[in-house]
């Protein structure tokens, strides 16, 4: 399903922070099906305002963290159910270990899948710091830049200071590596946008961390996201 070669081949950028973006992650065919099947079941909404970043999108558990353990699988294609089980492999971790120069072959680590529809953004931040590395996956068949939610790699906390803008194409992937400037945002997906914004992020955390996307205890409402437009 993954092609882990593509994971080395390029080195990653040293401005403004460590970063890269890696395409060619799937053959045509398996990203045609994981496009397709992306999933919409068992999602939740996570939105704030005000604070130290603005942002608002619908995310949904797909590996648990420290445990491996693939969350709602029934709801998953077969393509889905595989692509969790190789994120999840030794050969996947080791490649992005010899990527960033990070050993993240026994550290937490958990993935969650997100729906941006219209309004959805992520402003600019660095990750949190009990984060080492972020790998971010995207699911588009296909995708308008005008529409917003693209990923804009960030000199400063300021928005305009754009350095890259990644749109979400299936194949498509970037690798942030955590630092205290690593400033990057998501665009703010237009009213008119007749399809959400589709990405994975597979996070690797420094060893005690616990998430923050799923903390203990949490039992929110989980429901099928249905784009506005059908």
């Amino acid at each position: 399903m993954l092609d882990l070669t593509m994971l080395s081949r390029q080195p990653l950028h040293s401005q403004p922070f460590r970063w890269g973006q890696i395409s060619h992650l799937f053959s045509p065919e398996n990203a045609a099906a994981l496009a397709a099947t992306y999933p919409h079941d068992a999602f939740k909404t996570v939105s704030g305002y005000g604070g130290e970043k603005d942002y608002e999108y619908q995310a949904r558990q797909l590996v648990e963290m420290g445990t491996g353990r693939i969350v709602h699988e029934p709801g998953l294609s077969p393509a889905w159910q595989e692509l969790a089980r190789e994120l999840t492999a030794p050969g996947y971790r080791l490649a992005l270990s010899t990527l960033t120069d990070i050993d993240l072959r026994t550290v937490p680590m958990e993935i969650n899948v997100f729906h941006y529809g219209p309004r959805a953004c992520l402003g600019p931040h660095p990750d949190l710091g009990d984060k080492l590395v972020t790998h971010i996956l995207y699911f588009n068949e296909s995708w308008n830049i005008e529409d917003g939610g693209c990923l804009n790699i960030l000199r400063s906390a300021d928005p305009t200071d754009v350095v890259a803008v990644i749109p979400p194409l299936v194949g498509h992937s970037a690798v942030l590596v955590r630092a205290d400037h690593s400033w990057h945002a998501v665009s703010q997906v237009v009213d008119s946008c007749r399809t959400s914004r589709r990405s994975m992020t597979v996070t690797f955390y420094r060893p005690g961390a616990v998430s923050s996307m799923w903390p203990a205890g949490d039992q929110p409402s989980l429901h099928s996201y249905v784009s506005q437009h059908g």
